[in-house]
């Protein structure tokens, strides 16, 4: 398979720069993977095609404003860090612009909040930082930093909160399981009235989920790694929901993910409870353990999500559905519409 399969042209004015209000008031395009066919509604009305007995799972990964904009001690330039993974109290791997500005023993302020010196130069030329502070770490960044929102989406964000979803807790995520974002009490509380359960897993995601395929065999890129765990009690709620006959339905490709992954550490194919890293690649033939349903937004053309999608509905149906999305003028991406593969 070559990347270019994946491929399809995109009006710039479909990408969604910002979210919808009320969330749930997004477009829900309802795909029947069994024969390809589509229907168009509004996300507040996704009850209408679940069943009692179905399981929704989702991410509570959460994004923390992890863009800071500081200014580089002795110079006085502007420089601007990305915070990626937290290796030791107060010590963090970044992603710095202009890199070439921060050598190992610059030092860096931040709104006079912290400061961060360089300690060394990872591999692929992101940063080690060690920070200085008084309080607590993600209390001030709270205060200072920035959602690290994806590169397509130019316009600021004028609520921090708009980037998460409702349900989010578990602090790590460098950006959004979107496909979640369009949930509310009030789908919350139609599902539960009609007897459709929820669990939750965690992954939290990276920015190697916006890093482009580069080569042109599908088959030499090499995933991105993301640490992820699933509780006991999402463990008993999909063995439990497989022997009733019901349906599990991933909220996101991230939720996907990680169901995949742990129905792949197991010989029979169980999720068992766990806590791990995955690198997990699907695209079309692979063979899917656990999910019957997904709940997903657009993504971008080319991307290791649209190659997942691709996997679950077909990679057709998959660039048809697309196709008709942009005719009828869906949003795409982060803050975009979304479709329900069922």
């Amino acid at each position: 398979m070559q990347k270019k399969d994946f491929y399809y042209d995109l009006p710039k004015e479909l990408i969604a720069q910002t979210p919808l209000e009320p969330r749930d008031s997004s477009r829900l395009m309802k795909i029947n993977r069994a024969d390809g066919s589509i229907i168009h509604d509004r996300f507040y009305n996704i009850c209408e095609y679940l069943r009692k007995g179905d399981l929704l799972v989702l991410n509570d990964s959460k994004v923390f404003p992890a863009r800071l904009y500081g200014i580089k001690q002795n110079t006085g330039a502007a420089v601007e860090f990305l915070l990626l993974k937290q290796l030791a109290e107060g010590v963090w791997e970044v992603m710095v612009r202009p890199g070439k500005r921060l050598p190992v023993g610059s030092k860096v302020d931040f709104s006079g909040l912290m400061t961060a010196q360089i300690t060394e130069i990872s591999e692929g030329g992101n940063r080690i930082a060690k920070f200085t502070y008084d309080g607590v770490f993600f209390e001030l960044l709270d205060r200072i930093g920035q959602m690290p929102l994806p590169p397509y989406i130019t316009e600021k964000l004028k609520d921090k909160q708009r980037y998460n979803t409702i349900y989010s807790h578990e602090l790590g995520s460098a950006a959004a399981p979107t496909a979640g974002l369009h949930f509310t009490e009030r789908v919350f509380d139609s599902i539960r009235k009609k007897g459709v359960d929820t669990a939750f897993v965690t992954l939290h995601v990276g920015l190697g989920t916006f890093r482009p395929v580069k080569e042109d065999d599908i088959l030499k890129h090499k995933m991105h790694v993301e640490h992820f765990s699933i509780p006991q009690e999402t463990a008993d709620k999909i063995k439990e929901c497989k022997r009733r006959g019901g349906r599990v339905i991933a909220v996101g490709t991230t939720s996907c993910r990680t169901l995949e992954a742990a129905a792949g550490m197991d010989e029979n194919g169980e999720v068992k409870p766990v806590t791990s890293d995955t690198g997990i690649f699907i695209y079309p033939g692979y063979k899917f353990r656990c999910i019957d349903g997904l709940i997903t937004n657009f993504h971008l053309p080319e991307s290791t999500l649209i190659m997942l999608v691709s996997a679950f509905l077909g990679r057709e149906r998959t660039l048809a559905a697309y196709q008709t999305a942009i005719e009828e003028k869906y949003r795409f991406f982060s803050f975009g519409d979304c479709m329900l593969i069922i």
